[in-house]
């Protein structure tokens, strides 16, 4: 069922599924993502869990608050949600962005999370190669949007996937080219400025799980290994790329499923 909030004058749009379970998973996409890359995730739990998926701001249905959407920002507007929705304990999972803005939730309203999962995520903040591609990237968006999109999304997986998701890079960059122009510069804005949350992640005392693709063209592996000792967190490493609720979608829900339940386990014993 989608539903919606106002948030400073801006429409926030989310949706929610097994909505009489009393557990609660909420869902934050990804930049150029919105709240039905999930669907594969939601089928597998709305049985047995209510399910929040919010559209982040100047994504999906949602809509935009200004020039620059801060993770802080966005991280508001989910926390506005949980209220509306009276849930006070949840597992939060982010892909990409999404996983930014978790971390950025996190480090405001950690009583409302027991369980985080970083899905083709990081807590470290951009490099300052990154902050440079990402401003190359913003001048493209204001005369060339719909190649600039077209070439990101492909660049998220994994060479050897490519030809075989065709398919389902296509249904990708439709997504996509719904966020407006003013939605992708400004959550770019926002990626760029955030700031390293490591050790905010190392202080979390919730159950917490980095799940990353081996051969993820915008994360590095080798890198995540590290963050996920520094920082005490599990660690998942799948074999593609960026979008591995596509590339490996089978073993991202096997392993979310055991990430979730693991907890409830505990809570029972």
């Amino acid at each position: 069922m989608e539903k919606s909030i106002v948030f400073k004058k801006a429409k926030i749009s989310y949706y929610v599924y097994g909505e009489n379970h009393a557990k609660s998973i909420v869902l934050l996409h990804g930049f150029l993502e919105n709240s039905t890359m999930w669907n594969t995730v939601v089928d597998c739990f709305s049985k047995k869990y209510k399910i929040v998926s919010v559209d982040l701001l100047g994504h999906g249905n949602t809509e935009c608050l200004g020039y620059i959407h801060t993770m802080e920002e966005i991280a508001a507007t989910v926390f506005e949600v949980l209220k509306a929705e009276e849930i006070m304990k949840t597992t939060l999972i982010g892909h990409s962005m999404g996983g930014y803005v978790a971390l950025a939730f996190i480090e405001k309203y950690a009583n409302y999370v027991n369980q985080l999962c970083l899905l083709n995520s990081t807590s470290r903040a951009d490099s300052e190669e990154r902050k440079q591609i990402r401003d190359r990237s913003i001048q493209m968006a204001k005369t060339n949007y719909k190649p600039l999109v077209s070439m990101s999304i492909s660049n998220l997986f994994s060479s050897d996937k490519r030809s075989d998701l065709k398919k389902e890079i296509e249904v990708c960059r439709e997504e996509a080219l719904k966020t407006s122009v003013q939605g992708y510069i400004a959550c770019a804005e926002g990626m760029k400025l955030r700031k390293d949350r490591t050790q905010i992640l190392a202080s979390f005392s919730g159950k917490k799980l980095i799940i990353s693709g081996k051969n993820d063209p915008v994360i590095s592996y080798d890198a995540i290994v590290k963050e996920a000792n520094q920082t005490a967190s599990s660690l998942i490493t799948l074999p593609n790329g960026h979008m591995s609720h596509i590339e490996d979608s089978e073993e991202l829900l096997k392993n979310l499923k055991e990430f979730v339940e693991m907890n409830e386990l505990k809570s029972i014993s």
